[in-house]
């Protein structure tokens, strides 16, 4: 007998030192592709830290929405990434659980569900992510009608906006900077009709390695995957916020309503809002929604705070509602 409980003492302390999970455990997280936002090293530090191994999941926004509503009667993610307004569908939908993160306290009102159904953990400024070695000679695009002249034919990429939540956010903001608004999006569907004319590539997942390459010259996409394309990559690359404007946008995370391994989920999400959490999307040239995580020497590598100015904060809520309503528009009169 007290063979048999040193037995039982010895795996429970194999398995937890502290309250803290150790090799072995393993949670799921739908929408946390290592090419993008460097989830990579994000996945690497909660498996350094917390002994939780996170798989690699190249879902986008929208196709992890859709699984989880698939999989609502028996969840297989614990957590979930995607785009603000996807957050806010997935409550309505009822697939996620209210979850009050390490920290909560420190994220502003307006960027977190009030009961926790989900909360933003870094932001980023909608732009053209843009390959100079790329353009043979042709000038880096200053703005979004600077996009429609010959000259950028097959240069241009963008992410599914009916299906990414980045293509979505670019839609958003080229249609508010040429004049829309979220109740009318004549400009927006407008400008990407005459963007046909430019054979635009138009690929559902992150291409972060296709601008690298050469392959797609201008993306509109987010100023940190610009910046780590500059500083990691050591690739030639600039970031430009377009002269009529743009808009900042918050990705937030979620609790999966009766998720599988729910305690391993919210350490998961309690390691992301911590010091050491907020720094990796920091070094990744995101801006943590805990202000206090973004060092001076991670600032210095943003564009200044007067390019800035061109990019603000939206109805999120309402952008979210509108979202069906753009799709439905931009299937019909682009695609």
């Amino acid at each position: 007998m007290k063979r048999t409980i040193l037995a039982l003492v010895i795996v429970s302390l194999v398995f937890s030192v502290g309250g803290v999970a150790l090799a072995g455990d393993t949670a799921i997280c739908y929408n946390c592709p290592p090419m993008w936002a460097d989830w990579a090293s994000q996945l690497k530090a909660i498996k350094e830290n917390l002994g939780i191994t996170l798989p690699h999941d190249n879902k986008n926004s929208g196709q992890t929405l859709s699984q989880l509503i698939a999989e609502k009667n028996n969840p297989v993610a614990d957590v979930a990434y995607y785009g603000v307004s996807f957050g806010i569908k997935a409550k309505e939908a009822g697939v996620v659980a209210p979850y009050k993160p390490a920290h909560w306290e420190e994220i502003p009102d307006g960027l977190k569900d009030p009961e926790g159904y989900w909360f933003t953990i870094h932001f980023g400024t909608i732009g053209f992510f843009v390959n100079k070695d790329a353009l043979a000679g042709v000038p880096v695009p200053k703005s979004w009608a600077d996009l429609l002249k010959p000259e950028y034919k097959g240069m241009i990429g963008y992410l599914d906006p009916t299906s990414a939540f980045v293509g979505y956010a670019s839609a958003v903001a080229a249609n508010l900077a040429l004049g829309g608004s979220l109740d009318n999006f004549d400009p927006g569907i407008d400008f990407f009709k005459k963007l046909k004319a430019n054979k635009p590539i138009v690929p559902k997942q992150t291409s972060y390695a296709r601008v690298i390459s050469g392959e797609i010259p201008i993306l509109f996409d987010y100023d940190f995957n610009a910046y780590r394309g500059k500083y990691k990559d050591g690739a030639n690359v600039e970031f430009v916020i377009p002269a009529e404007g743009s808009i900042v946008v918050p990705y937030v995370m979620s609790l999966v309503k009766n998720c599988p391994h729910p305690v391993e989920g919210k350490k998961v999400l309690d390691f992301i809002m911590s010091d050491k959490g907020q720094a990796v999307w920091a070094n990744a040239f995101l801006r943590p929604v805990r202000a206090s995580a973004l060092s001076p020497e991670a600032a210095a590598k943003f564009l200044p705070d007067s390019e800035y100015k061109r990019a603000k904060p939206i109805d999120y809520k309402k952008m979210a509602e509108v979202q069906n309503t753009f799709r439905d528009r931009y299937l019909n009169e682009v695609r």
